[in-house]
């Protein structure tokens, strides 16, 4: 990668900026309900290893069973490039048996999204990996994102309505960028449905949507994916998918969204009546060098009005998280890291 592009993005790894290194994430006195999970998209990136993840992995070491021991949701993103196999999916179901909180939620295929429309003998394969999940009781929630090219028109009302449809038997959240389907009768359509809406954060760049706190159903979603403005929309060849994702949120970026996420976990007015949102999913898509799995554990404090606990290897990485860890150190570090 460019070193032009890693210094750009917000935060270098070892202590942030000045600004960050002065401020931790404020601790509120009144913590949520047991109905709030978040935590990162994705476990499986060669990035992580020795920030994340220790260098050297004992024997049977798994990167889900590590973090169900940090958060109580993973959003599996594999499904969104081919559906998940079911023998994968017992095997995490048992990675993860510790932490009986615990759930994933998933992506659907990008062949119903972003490449439609996928057949029935795709519905089949997608079915068969959510299926070994939702049997487990794990699935929290399956996402349907769209690309920011998908805008709201007739036509694409309509695709959605029957795909809505097909998989409506799951419990599901759909993603949309473009600014066109931020209007009340897209989120009464979700509603009317049972289906929840994903507010996120992104660059906002033309008629991107902007940030927003909505609950449509059951299920409030948040997906967190930096705000890297120079890589986002950028057709270099030389950028890759890692660029997009790669900002660190500042403490004072969280806060705005963490009034956000407890307006959605607290009950709220519809015009059929008031409503809570039985679970409440946040994800850091910001994946780049573990960055979203710091903001996670920032969020968490922040939300829960405690301190965490913190991964021994990413601590040294990023000391802000000694503001927010529940342990000391193992290992204390006694001169500054260099940045990765």
């Amino acid at each position: 990668m460019a070193a032009s592009r890693t210094k750009s993005a917000r935060g270098p790894a070892k202590g942030g900026s000045p600004s960050q290194r002065r401020s931790a994430p404020q601790v509120l006195p009144a913590p949520l309900g047991d109905h709030l999970r978040i935590g990162p998209a994705g476990w499986s990136y060669p990035d992580w290893s020795g920030i994340v993840y220790p260098a050297h992995r004992p024997p049977g070491f798994h990167e889900a069973s590590f973090l169900a021991d940090f958060f109580d949701v993973i959003e599996i993103n594999t499904s969104f490039y081919q559906p998940l196999r079911p023998q994968n999916c017992e095997q995490w179901l048992e990675r993860v048996s510790t932490n009986p909180r615990f759930r994933f939620t998933a992506k659907l295929w990008q062949k119903f999204t972003h490449e439609p429309p996928g057949g029935p003998e795709d519905e089949k394969a997608v079915r068969a990996g959510f299926d070994v999940l939702r049997a487990g009781q794990r699935l929290g929630a399956v996402l349907i994102q769209f690309p920011f090219s998908f805008h709201r028109t007739p036509e694409n009302e309509r695709y959605l309505a029957g795909l809505l449809e097909r998989f409506g038997d799951y419990p599901l959240v759909v993603e949309v960028r473009h600014a066109t389907w931020n209007v009340a009768d897209f989120f009464a359509f979700l509603h009317e449905r049972g289906v929840g809406f994903c507010n996120i954060d992104q660059p906002v760049i033309g008629k991107s949507i902007q940030p927003t706190g909505r609950v449509t159903a059951a299920i409030g979603y948040v997906r967190l994916h930096g705000r890297r403005y120079d890589t986002w929309f950028s057709d270099d060849p030389e950028q890759t998918a890692s660029d997009r994702y790669n900002y660190l949120y500042a403490p004072e970026e969280l806060e705005p969204w963490a009034g956000r996420i407890r307006s959605l976990a607290a009950p709220h007015t519809t015009p059929h009546g008031t409503e809570q949102a039985r679970d409440v999913y946040v994800i850091t898509n910001n994946h780049f060098q573990g960055k979203g799995v710091v903001n996670a554990l920032q969020l968490i404090s922040l939300l829960k009005g405690q301190k965490v606990k913190v991964p021994e290897t990413l601590r040294h990485h990023y000391s802000q998280l000694e503001r927010i860890a529940s342990e000391p150190a193992v290992e204390p570090t006694l001169f500054p890291m260099p940045p990765t």
